[in-house]
């Protein structure tokens, strides 16, 4: 795997983990109409936390890219050989 093959695959790896973990941990605010306030949506979270998030994602990241880099570099998953 390439230089360039490989930072498109870590990045494709890395939206992927994001976007699944992007949910976790959410809590609304739990408002219950108490006043109108225009352009609060009350389903917003109270505090996503996408910092530790995106941290989070990118160890998550890290660890199955040098996985699957292991696993391409020593020829364990090849597809050339599947297809000649």
């Amino acid at each position: 795997m390439g230089i360039t093959g490989s930072l498109i695959v870590y990045v494709l790896i890395w939206w992927v983990v994001f976007f699944t973990m992007l949910p976790v941990g959410i809590k609304p605010q739990n408002n219950k109409f108490e006043e109108k306030i225009s352009g609060n949506d009350p389903g917003a979270p109270k505090n996503p936390n996408i910092s530790k998030k995106f941290l989070i994602t990118t160890l998550i990241t890290t660890i199955l890219f040098f996985g699957l880099y292991y696993i391409v570099a020593n020829g364990y998953f090849n597809l050339r050989e599947y297809l000649s």
